[in-house]
């Protein structure tokens, strides 16, 4: 009987004894294993400073600074790099088909997608073995807090495009399928959070560029007070998806409150849009923007966000039509005046170009495009009493008191924006008897005018007017009518909006 407890006895010392090392045994079979199969995953080699495994109660795995180099590149970032990595699944699972791991949690995760370095063949092939293969693996959980998403640019030179994400959930992550995922996304400016859902994978490691996503976005209370120039708050939401490389957004905003502090005025802004997101280049298509301003009139922008050579940030680079508009919605955004300086409809197409930098939208907006205007009117009682004065006077009626048809048609022309400053050139009008064509300026911020030109008159110098100021002026009718008028005069437009000066530029006209 002694002699059998001291048998079984030693048997279980050398169990005991055993034990540790044929766990470390199975441990470090294990992270092997599962060292090879992260490298073959993403195609990668893999760099780290800690990789522990742990298969006894339950599996678990701790790894710090990890860094995937994709296909061994040194020329580029890592692939991914993930500051702490934690891992947890149970012996049961492990034996499931295919395994599966509980829970991934990751902090500090940066992916960088490099640019493209593969002919078509080869990337052809390559996605084509990414959907024939089966998932050795599957992770029913993955969270991750912290993590970047940077897409580099095929040009040198260019910033790379970059997502910062603050909160990142998985489910059933697998190599042979896309996964379910939430994300909020810290939006610097305007500053806010955006809430995605969709699926996103399966991960294509031989480009991985090429990786798809589906998902819907919102965002909500956004700022547009932290664009110097505008102000607002505004809301979005909206669908996106396609490949890293190239993402497709269909969206519409909402700014119940949009105004440019040119000229202060809230006003209701409403906005439906395709864009392109051009990872190769970092770049923002819009194709088209559709805006509806005020609930009346409806602008139509293309063009793009694009990175401005040899300065920082990117410039709204715009062709901007307003097929049929009303002009006083348009110029409560331009004017401080509660009131428009003028109503009636209107239709211009502009170039549109606010390139990165200090000071406000009015300072650095450029503008360059013709415009027309039909049926105008000012709103200003003594500027429309001089418009009809001036066409009494055109018709050789100075006296007339029956109200004039003081309608304002036919104004059009061309103009430019920069530094403030709009110019016109070529810019004329009509009323009744009269015609006129100037060139020159105004200020956005002072609201002066500086325009000089012809002013035509139906009548002769002499019938504008009557008594002796009439007989005098029949001297000079003679040499005062030109080209089938009966009158032109050089003129001048100076003072500021509110109070215009009208006057004859002895100078002659520009």
């Amino acid at each position: 009987m002694r002699k059998t407890l001291i048998i079984t006895a030693a048997v279980f010392a050398s169990v005991l004894l055993a034990v540790p090392l044929v766990n470390s045994k199975i441990e470090q079979y294990a992270r092997n294993k599962l060292v090879a199969a992260l490298r073959e995953r993403y195609g990668s080699d893999l760099d780290f400073s800690r990789f522990d495994v742990r298969v006894l109660p339950s599996i678990r795995v701790d790894a710090e600074k990890l860094a995937f180099r994709h296909h061994g590149r040194r020329d580029v970032p890592p692939l991914i790099e993930i500051r702490r990595l934690t891992a947890r699944a149970g012996l049961l699972q492990m034996f499931q088909s295919p395994p599966h791991i509980r829970r991934i949690e990751l902090d500090g995760l940066v992916v960088t997608v490099p640019p493209r370095n593969q002919n078509k063949e080869e990337k052809k092939a390559g996605a084509t073995r990414e959907r024939t293969q089966h998932s050795p693996v599957v992770v029913d959980e993955v969270r991750c807090e912290a993590a970047v998403v940077r897409l580099l640019p095929n040009k040198a030179g260019k910033d790379p495009l970059t997502f910062d994400v603050h909160r990142l959930a998985m489910r059933s992550v697998g190599l042979d399928r896309p996964a379910p995922f939430t994300a909020a996304l810290n939006n610097p400016t305007p500053p806010g959070e955006i809430h995605v859902a969709g699926d996103f994978g399966p991960w294509q490691k031989d480009d991985p560029g090429q990786t798809a996503l589906a998902a819907t976005y919102e965002f909500n209370n956004a700022d547009l007070g932290h664009f110097k120039g505008i102000g607002g708050i505004l809301s979005s939401t909206g669908k996106f998806g396609g490949v890293l490389e190239r993402i497709l957004v269909d969206g519409e905003t909402h700014t119940p409150d949009f105004s440019v502090d040119a000229g202060g005025h809230p006003m209701p802004l409403d906005t439906m849009f395709h864009a392109i997101v051009d990872g190769t280049s970092g770049d923002t298509l819009l194709q088209p923007v559709r805006a509806r301003l005020a609930n009346s009139t409806t602008i139509i922008a293309n063009g793009g966000v694009v990175k401005t050579p040899g300065k920082k940030g990117r410039t709204v680079a715009l062709d901007v039509t307003v097929p049929e508009g009303r002009l006083q919605d348009v110029l409560r955004l331009a004017v401080k005046s509660d009131k428009p300086p003028m109503t009636g409809g209107v239709s211009f197409r502009t170039k549109f170009d606010l390139p990165p930098g200090g000071g406000t939208v009015a300072e650095r907006l450029r503008l360059d495009g013709h415009f027309g205007i039909d049926s105008a009117r000012f709103t200003s009682f003594n500027v429309q009493e001089k418009v009809a004065t001036l066409s009494k006077k055109g018709r050789g009626e100075p006296e007339d008191d029956s109200a004039a048809d003081s309608v304002v048609s036919g104004l059009g022309g061309r103009f430019k924006l920069a530094a403030g400053i709009r110019s016109f050139s070529g810019l004329e009008f009509n009323v009744p008897g009269a015609s006129v064509r100037l060139n020159g300026t105004y200020g956005l911020l002072d609201e002066a005018l500086d325009f000089r030109g012809n002013l035509r008159l139906a009548a002769k110098a002499s019938e504008t007017t009557t008594g002796v100021k009439s007989f005098f002026l029949k001297l000079v009718d003679p040499f005062l009518a030109k080209d089938g008028a009966g009158t032109v005069l050089p003129i001048r437009v100076g003072g500021n909006r509110k109070a215009p000066d009208f006057g004859v530029a002895l100078g002659g006209a520009n």
